[in-house]
C-alpha cells in the first residue's frame, strides 16, 4: 500500500512538473464551479507549447510553360463590363470603351433599326456587355427609362448566335428599393453626395425639405453632416432612376434637422419632422432653388454700396438665367423698372409682409396675379445698380428689412392629425432606425 502510495505521489509530481498548464486551469476551474457543483474535467495531454516543431521542405516542380498555356487554351472565359452611353457614341466607340474588339458586333451596331433609335447617339442609357477572351461581343444589354413618370423600362437586348446577332426590345417593371447614405461637407453639398455616390436628385430634394430651415446658399458650414434614405428604382438589379426621400437627418452648425416622408389615408403625402410637424411653412428661406448651377452662391459685396447687405438685402451671385421664385404665396404688388432695382417684382403676403426681387434680366409676372410659393417671378440678371449678375431679395415686415432665415423658421406649421398619430409613431420609430443605419455605414465609409 505504501509502495503504491509513493508511486502516485511521484506520478502526481511529475505531472506538475511538465504540465503546469494543464494543472493550473484543472484547479481553476474546479475552485470556480465547486459552489454550483459543476466540475469542468482537464485534459492531461500534453501541451501543445511543449511538442516539437520540424520544419519539412520540399522543392516542388512547375510545369512547363507550354504545358500551362495547353492548360488555359482549354478553359474559356467571359468578360463583363458596364457603362453609361454617350450622346457621341459610334458603334466603334461604344464598344471600344467596353472593352470589345470585334468589327463584326460594330458593324451591326451600325446597321441594326432598333441600335441606330435606341443606344446609338442616345446618352445616359445604362449598357452592359458580356465578351469571350478574345473580346468578341456575346451579349449587349441597354437599359433606359422614357420619362420620370414611367413605371417600366426599356430593355435593349443584343445577342450572338450561330447564325450572328439579333436584337429586340422589351419593356419590363421597375423595381423600387430603398438605399443609405450619408456624407460630411467639407467644401459644398454636392462634393458630399459625389463622394457618396448619392443622385444629384436626391441632393436636391434634401435642400428643398429643409429649405424653411436651412439657407442652402448660405449657411452651409465645413463639418456639417447628413443622413439619407432613399428610393431608388432599378432595371434587373442596376439603379436607372432615383426616387423619393424617404427619411433625411441634417445637422447644420449646432442644430439638427430631421425629416421623412408621410402621408395620410386619404390625403396628399408631405414631409415631417419625426415629432410629427410637417416641415412645409409659410416661406421659404431662399428665394431660389437649391441646384448645382446655384450650389455655390455666396454672399455678394456691393460694388457701388459698398456693403455687404445692399439696400438692407441679401445678395446672390448667379448665373444670368437662373430661376427666381416667390418665398411665399400671394400678390403681385408691382412688375417693372424701379430705379436702382433695375427690373423688379414685389411681392405682398399676408399680414403686409412684402418680398423684393431685384435686378432680373427679365419679369415672368404681372401686377395683381396671385402667385403661390415657390413660382417662378422672373430669372437672375445685372440691371439697375449691378455690375454683375445677381438677385437683390429683401424681406420686409411692416416696412422694415428682416432676415428671410428668421421669417422662415418663425412661421407656423401643420401637425399630423390624431387620427394618424399612431400610424406617424411607427413610421417615425423605423426612419430613426433607418438614419442611425445610414450614419454608421457613412462612418464606416469614411474610415
Amino acid at each position: 500500500m505504501k509502495n503504491g502510495l509513493l508511486l502516485l505521489q511521484n506520478s502526481l509530481l511529475n505531472l506538475i512538473e511538465h504540465h503546469p498548464k494543464r494543472i493550473t486551469a484543472a484547479l481553476t476551474a474546479l475552485l470556480l464551479g465547486g459552489g454550483g457543483g459543476a466540475f469542468a474535467v482537464a485534459s492531461f495531454a500534453p501541451d501543445a507549447g511543449d511538442m516539437p516543431v520540424h520544419e519539412v521542405l520540399e522543392a516542388v516542380q512547375p510545369l512547363p510553360i507550354q504545358a500551362q498555356n495547353e492548360a488555359l487554351d482549354q478553359h474559356s472565359f467571359n468578360l463583363q463590363r458596364n457603362d453609361v452611353s454617350r450622346s457621341s457614341d459610334t458603334a466603334e466607340s461604344l464598344l471600344q470603351r467596353l472593352g470589345v474588339s470585334d468589327p463584326a458586333a460594330a458593324a451591326f451596331l451600325r446597321g441594326n433599326a432598333l441600335s441606330n433609335q435606341s443606344l446609338l447617339g442616345r446618352g445616359g442609357r445604362m449598357v452592359a456587355v458580356e465578351a469571350n477572351d478574345r473580346h468578341e461581343l456575346q451579349t449587349l444589354t441597354a437599359r433606359w427609362i422614357t420619362s420620370d413618370s414611367d413605371g417600366n423600362f426599356q430593355r435593349l437586348s443584343i445577342k450572338k448566335s450561330g447564325k450572328g446577332y439579333t436584337a429586340q426590345i422589351e419593356t419590363a417593371p421597375l423595381v423600387a428599393s430603398t438605399r443609405l447614405a450619408g456624407g460630411v461637407i467639407q467644401s459644398s453639398l454636392f462634393a458630399a453626395t459625389d463622394d457618396a455616390n448619392i443622385p444629384d436628385s436626391i441632393a436636391t430634394q434634401m435642400a428643398e425639405i429643409f429649405s424653411a430651415n436651412i439657407d442652402f446658399h448660405r449657411a452651409l458650414r465645413k463639418g456639417d453632416r447628413f443622413s439619407v434614405a432613399y428610393e431608388t428604382l432599378e432595371a434587373d438589379g442596376e439603379p436607372l432612376r432615383a426616387g423619393r426621400v424617404l427619411s433625411s437627418e441634417f445637422v447644420n452648425g449646432d442644430k439638427t434637422f430631421q425629416a421623412m416622408w408621410f402621408q395620410e389615408p386619404g390625403q396628399k403625402g408631405s414631409y415631417y419632422n419625426l415629432d410629427g410637424e410637417s416641415l412645409r411653412r409659410a416661406f421659404l428661406a431662399s428665394p431660389m432653388a437649391f441646384s448645382r448651377i446655384t450650389s455655390g452662391f455666396k454672399m455678394r459685396f456691393h460694388p457701388i454700396l459698398q456693403t455687404w447687405k445692399a439696400h438692407l438685402g441679401v445678395d446672390y451671385a448667379a448665373p444670368t438665367g437662373t430661376p427666381v421664385r416667390t418665398v411665399g404665396d400671394g400678390v403681385v404688388e408691382f412688375a417693372g423698372v424701379q430705379n436702382g432695382y433695375g427690373n423688379v417684382v414685389f411681392v405682398k403676403h399676408r399680414n403686409t409682409n412684402i418680398t423684393v426681387y431685384a435686378h432680373l434680366s427679365r419679369v415672368d409676372v404681372r401686377k395683381g396675379q396671385s402667385i403661390g410659393q415657390g413660382e417662378t417671378v422672373g430669372a437672375v440678371g445685372s440691371t439697375g445698380w449691378a455690375t454683375g449678375p445677381h438677385l437683390h431679395f429683401e424681406f420686409r415686415v411692416n416696412g422694415h428689412q428682416e432676415d428671410p432665415m428668421t421669417i422662415a423658421r418663425a412661421s407656423e406649421t401643420v401637425p399630423v392629425s390624431p387620427a394618424a398619430k399612431a400610424a406617424f409613431a411607427k413610421a417615425a420609430g423605423e426612419a430613426r432606425v433607418s438614419l442611425a443605419a445610414a450614419h454608421a455605414l457613412a462612418e464606416s465609409s469614411a474610415q
